[in-house]
């Protein structure tokens, strides 16, 4: 299981394929684990590098105030460990604004950015209706499954979730590899709440690529259109019917159009 020494704490990662570099940030409570719908087609043309941010999956979990500028700086630590001078970077979530935070700071590292189910944060911020958010940080008593399905309405549509048993089933087993405890769950949502690159993420001026479903109720679609407004060189697209996890849901359309973006599309 390889890890790497980073900025005082031991980073779980992977590296699938060969090619350019290209990194993907998970999100919130998930792990490496949750790329396994991507991992086949991306790796077939890129050195995909995940990882499991501090707190959550096989990474150490210390208890301390996180923040998402210090998770910035655990991934440019690893890609300096593996000798990534700069690559591709994809956020999902959570993280997407680590992602931000990592073109801010260390502009270097990153060539083109893809920011999923994400947004900018501050007070411009489109949230989450407030008696449903208060449900979805509440996980106090309740199993890993248990947090699974109570949120099944956030990351999927609910034609998705009727029609395809099977596959939602898949998602749960995935989903309970390396559930992340309570308490590790909360120091990175404090971190999600105090996220706000509004006034900063004009500074980004590699070529960005926005993508959002429709119905997403966790990250509203709102915050993607405020992400456009700030950087005005980026793309947006919007997934029909697409909650939080429609990278998941609908994963051909998904990747078609990351390796499109990224000059792959002729290949996959």
């Amino acid at each position: 299981m390889p890890t790497a020494h980073i900025n005082g704490v031991e980073l779980y990662y992977e590296q699938h394929g060969e090619g350019p570099p290209l990194v993907m940030i998970m999100g919130l409570r998930r792990n490496a684990d949750w790329w396994w719908k991507q991992l086949p087609d991306f790796s077939k043309h890129f050195q995909v590098t995940v990882f499991d941010n501090r707190g959550s999956g096989r990474s150490d979990k210390p208890e301390m105030e996180y923040s998402i500028g210090l998770m910035a700086a655990d991934a440019a630590g690893l890609m300096d460990h593996l000798g990534i001078a700069a690559a591709d970077v994809l956020g999902y979530s959570m993280g997407g604004y680590i992602a931000q935070e990592l073109a801010l700071g260390h502009p270097q590292k990153v060539r083109r950015l893809i920011l999923v189910s994400t947004g900018a944060g501050g007070d411009s911020a489109v949230l989450m209706d407030p008696e449903r958010q208060k449900e979805f940080a509440d996980t106090v008593g309740l199993t890993p499954e248990q947090v699974l399905h109570k949120n099944m309405d956030i990351y999927f549509s609910p034609g998705f979730i009727g029609e395809h048993p099977e596959e939602v089933a898949e998602f749960i087993q995935v989903s309970l590899l390396n559930p992340q405890p309570d308490k590790d769950f909360l120091l990175q949502y404090d971190a999600c709440l105090r996220h706000d690159t509004s006034d900063r993420a004009s500074g980004i001026t590699v070529p960005v690529l926005i993508m959002t479903g429709s119905d997403d109720p966790l990250v509203p679609p709102g915050n993607s259109r405020i992400l456009l407004e700030l950087m005005p060189q980026a793309r947006l697209l919007e997934f029909p019917r697409g909650r939080h996890c429609f990278l998941i849901e609908m994963p051909d359309k998904f990747n078609r159009a990351v390796l499109e973006f990224l000059g792959a599309g002729e290949a996959a």
